[in-house]
């Protein structure tokens, strides 16, 4: 059986990351396992950043967002002899095993630890929610409730001043914060790399809105689409509302972890712990319809997020 387990945070920080290193610390301390905490992900495991773990070390941190073992940026990761580097500080100390939290970059990383001899398990940390064949990544829900409650506070300013309000929120390559936001915020527009930006469409769509009682207008769109507040003015210029984009930016990644990523995280954590003991690396922890599993991250990698096409078709369902 294995001996000894690190566990390291790699890319963009996501709430609920703590809650995870906290559970893998604490199944392999119980399970009499020595358990490292690699600091600055990739980039500590290379230069041999270890703190080894005891009873005391993970208490009090379910509840803090961000990663107390930080991230930094470690291209050079991709290389054979860097990663070959980074193996002999793992054996320094007897680190033969090594859970990974983070997104897909990370999950790369893993894979070829693994192909090179070192079990890795990944476990999805990404408030994006754009890891494939999981139905939840870690810290997508804190996020989500961070943009509801911006749109909220929105809703109340745009409808005092009878405005359209854009609101741009991250996801890259995934719209699910803006479906999911927009959907639970009643918005009259929600813009996402998988549906495409029709701009057309958008102002015969806040027209009909101005047309109607209804005096103000709440818009949500993915990142990297468009110009938002260039948009804005065009939207202004061609409906007669007075329109505001908004950017929320990073404060999307911060803040306490909802109860629903800390169970989460602990969950996926725990499963990590329990791949490794029986001896399985390549593999990523994903949550399928509530159930926790282990599946192979290259085909986890081979393709891309599927679209929840009932998310959208229910939020049409929903516009006058």
């Amino acid at each position: 059986m294995v001996k000894c387990i690190g566990v390291l945070t790699s890319g963009g920080d996501a709430p609920g990351m703590n809650a995870a290193v906290r559970a893998v610390a604490r199944t392999c301390l119980n399970k009499g396992i020595k358990v490292y905490g690699v600091k600055l992900g990739y980039k500590g495991l290379h230069d041999g950043e270890f703190i080894e773990f005891d009873n005391h070390s993970t208490r009090n941190i379910i509840n803090i967002g961000g990663t107390f073992l930080k991230s930094a940026r470690f291209p050079e990761f991709k290389q054979e002899k860097v990663r070959q580097e980074a193996i002999e500080q793992m054996k320094k100390v007897g680190m033969e095993a090594l859970v990974v939290i983070g997104g897909d970059g990370s999950y790369n990383g893993a894979l070829k630890l693994t192909e090179m001899g070192i079990n890795c398990i990944g476990i999805p940390g990404t408030i994006d929610n754009d890891i494939p064949d999981t139905d939840f990544t870690i810290g997508f829900d804190t996020a989500l409730n961070t943009i509801v409650d911006a749109l909220d506070k929105l809703r109340d300013t745009s409808s005092s001043h009878q405005r359209c309000t854009i609101l741009e929120v991250m996801g890259r390559r995934c719209g699910d914060l803006a479906v999911h936001a927009g959907l639970a915020c009643g918005a009259e527009s929600i813009i996402t790399s998988e549906v495409g930006f029709d701009e057309e469409e958008l102002i015969a769509t806040l027209k009909k809105s101005k047309a109607s009682d209804k005096k103000h207008a709440i818009v949500v769109i993915t990142e990297h689409i468009t110009d938002v507040h260039a948009l804005a003015q065009r939207v202004e210029d061609a409906t007669g509302f007075e329109t505001r984009a908004n950017v929320l930016g990073h404060m999307q990644r911060g803040g306490r972890p909802s109860a629903r990523d800390r169970v989460l995280a602990s969950r996926m954590g725990i499963k990590a712990v329990e791949l490794l003991i029986e001896g399985k690396g390549g593999l990523c922890v994903s949550d399928v319809k509530g159930e926790i599993v282990g599946l192979p991250i290259e085909e986890v990698l081979g393709h891309r997020r599927a679209v929840n096409q009932g998310i959208y078709d229910d939020v049409l369902k929903l516009r006058f």
